[in-house]
């Protein structure tokens, strides 16, 4: 199953898989086994532009993301649950149809491509890479992730990619546990973290249009019942890289159908709630960010079965 694509390494990576921390040892190439249900195909729900992402990573024009299916965690409140769960079939991309489709949307003006939900397909992300380079574009790539990855493979990424858009969700293990089956995600996210600041460093460098070039842009979505945890995750961030790193506060969680008899998280997020963790955000020294519109929960609603999610 298109063991064409890959390196010999990426191709040794899927048979004996360990590539996230999960570390399940299946074959990819004989099915997705494993915890992300994913099997050594690529895996693509979606390849469209989409505007809706922070300014910088966005540009005046949208950006090209390539949503990948499956998903190397478990959160109960997943925005993207259509495509998320094991088990939900991907559009059935060849290679190089997947390519063709990225280099027309590229030859349309989108300067930036996008890989969301990456860590549990990064040889997928390298092959495209490569081959999108091969083609003769040079597009910014982004790495959105959930930043449940193991930092050896993220230092495998450096040459690879542009700009890091990850999340910190927790740094509490029991609520990683609880929400997201990960009670190591704290420390595992943190560390990941570390070697995307050491790849990048602290400044998200811009072209004359605002659009990411190069750097690390990190994401914190804050949870009704849980702006305690989001200013600690807030304080960790300062003092583990820099309250000089870009940071995006997102206010639009929406609770999904799974959960709507959920105790905590069956509402969206209340105002006091969005805006005490602003006045942390302030207080550590954050100073190049961006916050969100109590009502963006009202705008950020993929629907996966159509040809744009987001439109």
């Amino acid at each position: 199953m298109m063991r064409e694509i890959y390196t010999k390494k990426e191709i040794e990576q899927l048979s004996d898989c360990t590539l996230c921390p999960r570390e399940c040892g299946v074959d990819r190439f004989s099915g997705g086994k494993g915890y992300c249900g994913a099997d050594a195909g690529l895996n693509i729900a979606s390849i469209c532009i989409h505007r809706g992402e922070e300014p910088p990573i966005s540009g005046p024009d949208g950006i090209c993301n390539i949503f990948f299916s499956g998903c190397n965690l478990r959160c109960i409140y997943c925005q993207n649950f259509e495509i998320s769960r094991p088990g939900i079939s991907s559009e059935n991309y060849t290679f190089e149809a997947a390519l063709d489709k990225i280099t027309s949307i590229l030859e349309g003006g989108i300067k930036a491509v996008g890989f969301v939900s990456p860590s549990h397909v990064i040889p997928q992300v390298r092959a495209l890479v490569r081959e999108i380079r091969k083609r003769g574009l040079r597009p910014v790539t982004v790495y959105n992730t959930n930043s449940y990855d193991k930092p050896e493979v993220i230092s495998e990424n450096e040459e690879l990619i542009d700009v890091y858009l990850p999340d910190l969700k927790y740094v509490t293990p029991e609520i990683a546990q609880e929400y997201s089956d990960a009670a190591a995600y704290p420390e595992v996210a943190l560390a990941a973290l570390r070697e995307m600041y050491y790849q990048k460093g602290s400044v998200l460098h811009t072209d004359d249009k605002g659009r990411a070039e190069k750097g690390i842009l990190i994401r914190h979505l804050v949870l009704p019942g849980h702006a305690e945890e989001s200013k600690r995750v807030l304080k960790r961030i300062a003092e583990e890289l820099s309250p000089g790193v870009s940071l995006s506060l997102m206010s639009q969680y929406y609770p999904i159908p799974e959960i709507k008899d959920h105790t905590i998280l069956n509402r969206t997020l209340y105002k006091a709630e969005y805006e005490s963790v602003i006045e942390v955000m302030k207080s550590l020294g954050f100073r190049n960010g961006w916050i969100q519109d109590l009502n963006s929960n009202l705008n950020y609603r993929p629907d996966f079965k159509n040809t744009h999610p987001f439109e």
